[in-house]
């Protein structure tokens, strides 16, 4: 498959992924073990969170180096697929 032909992105690139869920002490956690099972070399310092304004929600974003499109789907099939998940972008 030509990856030139199934998206704008050129591989490898800095990718950002973001999750949102209700905020929990390891929701920031649970994503980041799920990401590093597609892409093991992203490293901590890349990974940012937030908390709602009323503090009831979390979004995790971690930029990695893509590296195909087939690795990007594998990430966010998991993250969708996670019940603690709301959203994934």
């Amino acid at each position: 498959m030509d990856n030139a032909k199934d998206t704008a992105l050129e591989f490898p690139c800095q990718y950002p992924i973001k999750a949102m869920g209700k905020a929990a002490d390891d929701f920031d956690s649970l994503i980041v073990g799920i990401i590093r099972k597609h892409s093991p070399e992203f490293t901590d310092s890349t990974v940012r969170t937030r908390h709602s304004r009323n503090g009831r929600f979390i979004s995790v974003t971690v930029t990695i180096e893509a590296r195909s499109r087939e690795q990007l789907d594998s990430i966010y099939m998991e993250l969708t697929a996670n019940e603690r998940v709301l959203v994934a972008l």
